[in-house]
C-alpha cells in the first residue's frame, strides 16, 4: 500500500533552506558515509514523485537539461503556466494538495509517495491528515534562519519513532509516522 512520505534534510534548528532558498550549507555534505544508500534505498520504494512549483523551478535552474527523475512520475503543483523538458512524465496540478492523495497513489502503483523540496507543499498534505511518514535527515549546521521544516497550521499529535541512524559526518535520520488527530 503506498505511503506519502516527507524525506528530507534539515538543519539542526529546524530549516530546510536558506531564507533565499540556497542549499549550500547541505551541498557540501553529498557523498556523505551511508548517505547515498539511505537514498537510494528510499528511492527503491518511490513510484511517484510530488512537489511544488518553487522546488521544480530551483530543479529547472540548477539541474538545466538534466531532470533528476527520469524514471519517476512527477506531480508539480503549481499556480503558474510551466513546461516539462522532452522526454519527462511530468504533470502539472492546480488545486488543494489533499484532493489529489488517490490520483497520486494510483501514478505510484504500489508504490510510495514523495513528497520532494519545500516544506509549503508537504504541510498542505499534513495539514489534509494525509501524510503518513517524515524522514528526516538531521545535518550538523545551524542556520539561524530560512525556510522550516513543515510550517503548519497548528500542532501535531504526537509522531511516532518508527527508526534512528546515524550515519557519516554527524548526521542522523530520523523516521517518524504520523498519526492520531491534532490537539
Amino acid at each position: 500500500m503506498s505511503s506519502l512520505q516527507y524525506f528530507v534534510a534539515s538543519s539542526l534548528d529546524g530549516y530546510i533552506a536558506t531564507a533565499d532558498d540556497k542549499l549550500d550549507w547541505l551541498l557540501q555534505f553529498d557523498g556523505f558515509a551511508g548517505g547515498k544508500e539511505s537514498y537510494d534505498a528510499f528511492m527503491a520504494d518511490v513510484g511517484c514523485i510530488v512537489m511544488g512549483g518553487e522546488t521544480y523551478a530551483w530543479l529547472m535552474e540548477h539541474e538545466p537539461g538534466n531532470w533528476p527523475y527520469p524514471s519517476t512520475p512527477c506531480w508539480v503543483f503549481t499556480h503558474h503556466e510551466l513546461s516539462a523538458p522532452k522526454g519527462t512524465d511530468i504533470t502539472f496540478v492546480r488545486g488543494p494538495a489533499g484532493e489529489f492523495v488517490e490520483d497520486l497513489k494510483e501514478e505510484a502503483g504500489g508504490r510510495n509517495v514523495w513528497i520532494v523540496g519545500g516544506g509549503v507543499l508537504a504541510a498542505q498534505f499534513a495539514d489534509a491528515g494525509v501524510l503518513d511518514e517524515l524522514i528526516i535527515s538531521i545535518i550538523p549546521v545551524v542556520l539561524g534562519n530560512g525556510k522550516g521544516v513543515l510550517p503548519l497550521a497548528g500542532p501535531t499529535a504526537p509522531l511516532e519513532l518508527i527508526s534512528s541512524q546515524t550515519m557519516g559526518r554527524g548526521i542522523v535520520e530520523l523516521r517518524y509516522r504520523f498519526g492520531g488527530q491534532r490537539p
